[in-house]
């Protein structure tokens, strides 16, 4: 069963067009991971998921509800943390729980009930009563995250959930969103750009300048590559790059002042170019394909490329 269906999705911000076509489906009862850079076009999606963004063109269904016409009754059915604070910063941590309950008709002892199981759940009891504005980043964050939980939604929408936490909390949290998947049957929608954060997905789908360019489990994505790769510094990296291709009838990939090689056998290759090339190259290293080598293979460029050479909205 389909939880999310989203069909040719474009939008645009005035003549920066953040989503190209995208199309994809995400099934009932997974955890879904949208990985990329800032500015690839993961907020946005995520904000026309959640019913934040209305749909420009192309067509999106949550739960069997169109986005476009049925909003109000998604958002019933749903939870979301988005990476900007929303608690009131005044109240205690329960108060503000309290208040989110409110808002979907709980009271009494069920809205006490659920209050404590996500607290505890989260780490949170002990803090329960504090003001959320003498709480720490990641405790914030927490919080953020049980009061998304506290109406038990069927789809959990996560915008960059592990922001501000260490790692301890970071495994307590996926532990706990494993924990929904599996015995709640909750479908979990994570934006990220931690490539470890990925690898805990049941699947993915990489974005890059508004385009899905690749879609299915780590496993999978890393398979598509095959092989091993290569990373090799240079102080010459393009002349290097053309005695390499004269030589061994490889192009390979330019990245900054690294050149990437995707090969089988990537051993012997590494000895074959540093036999031949061993006054020019200064460092080789050799490693099975990881999500990071599969979007350089699918974007020509390494992931963080467009965080650190863009100044754009981020999208």
């Amino acid at each position: 069963m389909i939880a999310i269906r989203v069909d040719d999705l474009s939008h645009a911000y005035g003549e920066r067009l953040a989503l190209n076509r995208v199309t994809f489906e995400i099934r009932r009862g997974e955890i879904f991971g949208l990985l990329g850079p800032n500015g690839g076009g993961k907020t946005t999606l995520f904000r026309v998921l959640s019913t934040l963004l209305p749909v420009q063109s192309g067509h999106v269904s949550v739960l069997d509800r169109d986005v476009a016409t049925n909003s109000a009754a998604i958002r019933q059915r749903i939870g979301v943390s988005f990476q900007a604070p929303s608690l009131d910063r005044r109240l205690t941590v329960r108060e503000n729980l309290v208040h989110q309950g409110h808002l979907y008709g709980l009271r009494g002892l069920e809205l006490a009930t659920r209050i404590d199981d996500r607290l505890a759940r989260l780490g949170l009891t002990d803090r329960m009563h504090a003001s959320v504005n003498s709480l720490s980043g990641g405790l914030q964050r927490r919080a953020e995250i049980a009061k998304g939980m506290l109406h038990d939604p069927e789809l959990l929408l996560l915008d960059e959930p592990s922001t501000g936490l260490d790692p301890g909390a970071r495994h307590d949290l996926w532990r706990y969103l494993q924990q929904l998947r599996s015995q709640n049957g909750v479908t979990i929608v994570v934006t990220t750009h931690l490539m470890e954060e990925a690898e805990k997905c049941d699947r993915l789908g990489l974005l890059d300048r508004g385009q899905l360019v690749a879609l299915g489990t780590p496993a999978e994505l890393r398979a598509e590559i095959g092989g091993d790769c290569l990373t090799i510094s240079a102080d010459e990296p393009t002349r290097l790059s053309q005695r390499i291709t004269e030589r061994f009838g490889i192009e390979p990939k330019l990245l900054g002042q690294t050149l990437r090689i995707e090969r089988a056998q990537g051993h012997e290759l590494l000895r074959e170019l540093v036999e031949a090339f061993p006054n020019e190259i200064t460092s080789v290293s050799l490693g099975k394909p990881s999500l990071e080598d599969v979007f350089i293979a699918k974007t020509g460029h390494r992931f963080w490329e467009e965080t650190e050479n863009t100044n754009r909205v981020t999208g």
